[in-house]
C-alpha cells in the first residue's frame, strides 16, 4: 500500500533547534549542529518506523511570499533565523540529497501551500498521506486519505490526525473550518491579526453557530453587544485573516509519484557528511543494520533528539594502540631510572602523569610516574604502596620536577602538582595544560583526555575501566594491580598528552589565543594548586552551635506550619505539601501538577509567586531553606575536614564554567549564602590560621568597567 510522507523541514528545524537550546550540540570546530542533528534524528524516525513508500521534504523559497506581498506584517514578530539554523539549512538539504529524497520548493509559495498542493493531489488518487508538522492550519487539509502527523507534547511520540482527530480536538464539525477558526482567532505564530477580543473559545462558539465566517457577517445582526460590534467593526480584517489562514492547493507543482518514491540512500555520501559534522554515534546507529530497530517508546516529540546520545563530536574509525608502532618501556631498576632522569633533564620539554589510589588529589597516594620525551616514546617508573621506598624514588625525580628550563606537559597538570607535593616534589618552570589549551579554545565543549584524543588524533586510548573495571563497589584499585598490566595504559597517558601539545599549540596560534594561555591561564594553575593544598580551617564547635540553633528554629517553625494548616503532614514531602495547600487550603485554582507522577509542583519559583495568598507558604519556604542550609553546609561540612591536615580542600576549576570564572567543587564553596543573616552565620565557621586574619577583596562591577573600555 502506497503511503507518502511530506515533510515540513522548516518546522521540524527549528523544533530541532530549541529542543537542544540548553545544551547545544557543539562540535570541535565550534559549530552548532543542533538543529541538523534533530532534524536527521526525526527523519531516521520516519523512515525505520512508518516505512513509507513515498516521501518529500518541502522547505519555504527564499524572499518573499503571496501572503508577504498582501500583507506586510506576514510573520513580522518572528525573530531573526539564528545563525546557527541559517548555517544548517545547506548542510540539512546535502543530507536530504544523500537520502535521495526530493526537495520541494516553489518560488512564492510557503512550504505549507506546496505540501498543501500535493496532499490534496495524493489524496484524491487514494494515496495515504501524511504531512509531518507540529503546525495546526494543516488541520484544514486533513480528508480520507489525507492525515497531520503531528509532534505532540503529551505520552506519544506523535498523533495521527483524521477527520474525527480534528474534529474533536478543535471543537468544529469540518477540518475545512479551521480556517474559518483562525480568521476569527488569528494566529500569533503567523501574525495573523483576526478579530481582536475574539479567543479560541469564542471562535468555536461562533463557528458552532453560524458554521462559517462568511454566514457569520451576512448575520451579525445575530450577535449581541461588544460582539457584535467588535465582529461588524473588523469585518475586513476577519475576512483577510481568513484568506491568510488559508493553505493554497494549487500552487504550480505536479505529483510525481516517481520521484518522490522511496530509494536506497548514497550512504558513502551521508557517512562524509556525518564525519564532517563529527557524528559518530549516528554514523553507527545508522550504517550497523545489523541492530534491530527498537520499539517506540512513550516520550515526547523532543525524546526523538534526547535518545540521540549527547556525545555526538568524535570523528569515526578511531586508531587503537596496536595499530601503530610505539616504544613504551617499564622501569623499575635504579639503572634504568637514572638513565632516565639524565634524559628528562637534558630535554627542552616532556610530558608527565601520575597513576595514583584515589580521584581526589588530596587524598590520593602515587601509584607511578610516566614521562614522555618524543611521540610514541614512553616510560612509566612505578611507585610501591610503602612510604619508605616510595619516597625515595620520587626524590630521585625531585630534579626533574624541579627544573625551571623544561617545560612540563600535562593534562589536568594541577592534579599531577598536588599529588607530587605530597612527596615534596615541587614542579616547577614553564607549564603547558592540553585540558586548559582546550579549554580555552571551545570552553563549551568537554575537555577529557579521551575525546580530545578521538578529536584531534582520531584515536581512541586505553579506558582505565579496561583495567580495573566498571565504577561500583567491585571496581579495583591502581594499586591492586602489578606495574606490568598498567604501564601501557600510563605510557599512553603520557604519549598522548605530548601529541595533544603539538596540535593543540597550533590551534592556540592560529585563533590567537596563545598570550590568554600563557599569560592568564597557566600562570594560575600553579596559584590554585597551592590554594587547594592550604585548604581552609573550619570551627566545628561553632558550626554544632549552628546546628542546634538552627535545628530549634525548624522545630518551631514546623509546628507553626502545622497549626496553620490544622494538621501534621510530612514538610519534606512536595506530594503532601501540594495536598494541603492546594487540595485543603485551596489557595489558588491554576496549580500545576507533574505530568509524570501527576502529583502538584510546590517548587520555590511555584511558592515564591503564591507568598501573598497565605502566610502558611513563607513557613513553608523558611522551613525549606533552613533544612538545606544543614544538610549541605552546616551538618556536611565536618564531615569533609581531611583527616590529615584537619581542613576541608576544594578543587577550584579552570575548565568549566563558559565564561572563564572559576567553579567550586568537593565541596563547592563558593554557593555558601551570604546575603542573608544564616548565610553570614555559616561563614563564621570559616577561621584564619592563628595569628592571621581573613582579607576581602573584590573588583566593583568589572564586566560593566570593562565594556566601558572596550566601547
Amino acid at each position: 500500500m502506497e503511503r507518502l510522507f511530506l515533510l515540513d523541514a522548516y518546522a521540524l528545524i527549528y523544533r530541532a533547534y530549541y529542543a537542544f537550546i540548553k545544551n547545544p550540540r557543539i562540535n570541535s570546530k565550534g559549530q552548532n549542529t543542533s538543529a541538523i542533528l534533530g532534524f536527521v534524528n526525526t527523519l531516521e524516525d520516519v523512515l525505520r518506523r512508518q516505512s513509507p513508500t513515498h516521501i518529500g521534504v518541502a522547505f519555504d523559497p527564499a524572499g518573499p511570499t503571496f501572503r508577504h506581498e498582501a500583507y506586510a506584517q506576514y510573520k513580522a514578530q518572528r525573530e531573526e533565523t539564528p545563525e546557527a539554523i541559517r548555517q544548517s539549512v545547506p548542510l540539512i538539504k546535502d543530507i536530504i540529497r544523500a537520502y535521495h529524497i526530493p526537495i520541494l520548493e516553489v518560488p512564492g509559495y510557503e512550504a505549507d501551500d506546496v505540501i498543501g498542493t500535493l496532499a490534496t493531489q495524493a489524496g484524491a488518487r487514494g494515496i495515504d498521506t501524511y504531512m509531518m508538522t507540529p503546525d495546526k492550519d494543516y488541520g484544514q487539509l486533513v480528508g480520507e486519505h489525507v492525515f497531520m502527523y503531528r509532534p505532540r507534547y503529551g505520552d506519544k511520540e506523535f498523533d495521527t490526525l483524521g477527520v474525527e482527530e480534528v474534529k474533536e480536538k478543535f471543537g468544529i464539525d469540518s477540518p475545512a473550518q479551521i480556517i474559518d477558526l483562525l480568521g476569527l482567532m488569528g494566529d500569533s505564530s503567523d501574525n495573523i491579526p483576526g478579530c481582536p477580543g475574539v479567543g479560541e473559545k469564542t471562535a468555536q462558539k461562533l463557528i458552532a453557530e453560524f458554521g462559517s465566517i462568511d454566514n457569520l457577517l451576512a448575520h451579525t445582526d445575530s450577535l449581541k453587544g461588544a460582539l457584535r460590534k467588535k465582529v461588524e467593526d473588523n469585518a475586513e480584517q476577519i475576512r483577510f485573516s481568513q484568506f491568510l489562514a488559508t493553505i493554497k492547493t494549487d500552487v504550480p507543482i505536479t505529483l510525481d509519484l516517481e520521484a518522490l518514491a522511496r530509494t536506497q540512500p548514497d550512504e558513502d555520501a551521508l557517512r562524509t557528511l556525518f564525519e564532517e559534522l563529527e557524528f559518530k554515534n549516528l554514523i553507527e546507529r545508522i550504517f550497523k543494520k545489523e541492530k534491530p530497530v527498537p520499539a517506540a517508546e512513550p516520550g515526547t516529540f523532543f525524546a526523538l533528539f534526547d535518545a540521540a546520545p549527547q556525545e555526538e563530536s568524535s570523528p569515526t574509525r578511531l586508531s587503537t594502540l596496536d595499530d601503530q608502532p610505539y616504544h613504551y618501556h617499564l622501569v623499575e631498576s635504579d639503572t634504568d631510572r637514572d638513565a632516565l632522569i639524565s634524559r628528562l633533564l637534558e630535554a627542552d620539554a616532556f610530558a608527565i602523569d601520575t597513576e595514583t589510589t584515589n580521584a581526589e588529589p588530596m587524598l590520593a597516594e602515587l601509584v607511578g610516574m610516566s614521562f614522555s620525551l618524543a611521540e610514541g616514546e614512553a616510560y612509566y617508573v612505578p611507585v610501591p604502596s610503602g612510604r619508605e621506598e616510595a619516597q625515595r624514588i620520587v626524590d630521585r625525580f625531585k630534579p626533574v620536577y624541579a627544573n625551571e628550563q623544561s617545560l612540563k606537559i600535562g593534562q589536568n597538570i594541577k592534579y599531577d602538582i598536588l599529588v607530587l607535593g605530597h612527596y615534596g616534589a615541587e614542579v616547577r618552570g614553564p607549564l603547558f595544560d592540553t585540558m586548559i589549551a582546550h579549554y580555552v579554545l571551545q570552553p563549551e565543549l568537554r575537555h577529557g583526555m579521551d575525546y580530545l584524543a578521538e578529536i584531534y588524533l582520531k584515536y581512541q586510548t586505553i579506558h582505565i575501566e579496561e583495567l580495573i573495571g566498571p565504577k561500583g563497589r567491585k571496581q579495583k584499585n591502581m594499586r591492586d594491580l602489578p606495574p606490568a598490566d598498567v604501564y601501557r595504559y600510563a605510557c599512553e597517558d603520557a604519549d598522548v598528552t605530548l601529541k595533544l601539545k603539538h596540535v593543540l599549540e597550533k590551534e592556540l596560534d592560529k585563533h590567537d589565543a596563545r598570550r590568554l594561555f600563557e599569560e592568564i591561564e597557566m600562570p594560575l594553575v600553579p596559584v590554585l594548586a597551592y590554594m587547594e593544598r592550604n585548604g581552609v580551617r573550619i570551627d566545628p564547635e561553632a558550626l554544632r552551635q549552628t546546628s542546634e540553633h538552627f535545628t530549634a528554629r525548624m522545630r518551631q517553625i514546623e509546628q507553626e506550619i502545622y497549626q496553620l494548616a490544622g494538621e501534621e503532614f510530612n514538610i519534606a514531602s512536595p506530594k503532601q505539601v501540594g495536598e494541603v495547600l492546594f487540595d485543603k487550603l485551596k489557595i489558588s485554582d491554576k496549580a500545576k501538577k507533574t505530568k509524570s507522577k501527576g502529583q502538584y509542583i510546590t517548587s520555590e519559583e511555584v511558592l515564591e509567586s503564591l507568598k501573598a495568598k497565605h502566610p502558611i507558604v513563607e513557613k513553608i519556604l523558611d522551613y525549606r531553606g533552613l533544612r538545606k542550609l544543614l544538610s549541605t553546609y552546616i551538618d556536611a561540612l565536618p564531615e569533609l575536614v581531611n583527616p590529615h591536615t584537619g581542613r576541608i580542600h576544594t578543587s577550584f576549576n579552570q575548565t568549566v564554567t563558559a565564561t572563564g570564572r572559576l567553579s567550586s567543587s568537593n565541596p563547592n564553596l563558593q554557593n555558601i549564602p551570604v546575603r542573608n543573616e544564616d548565610g553570614k552565620e555559616i561563614r563564621k565557621a570559616f577561621i584564619p590560621d592563628d595569628g592571621c586574619e581573613f582579607f576581602s577583596a573584590d573588583y566593583s562591577q568589572i564586566e560593566l568597567r570593562i565594556m566601558a573600555h572596550l566601547s
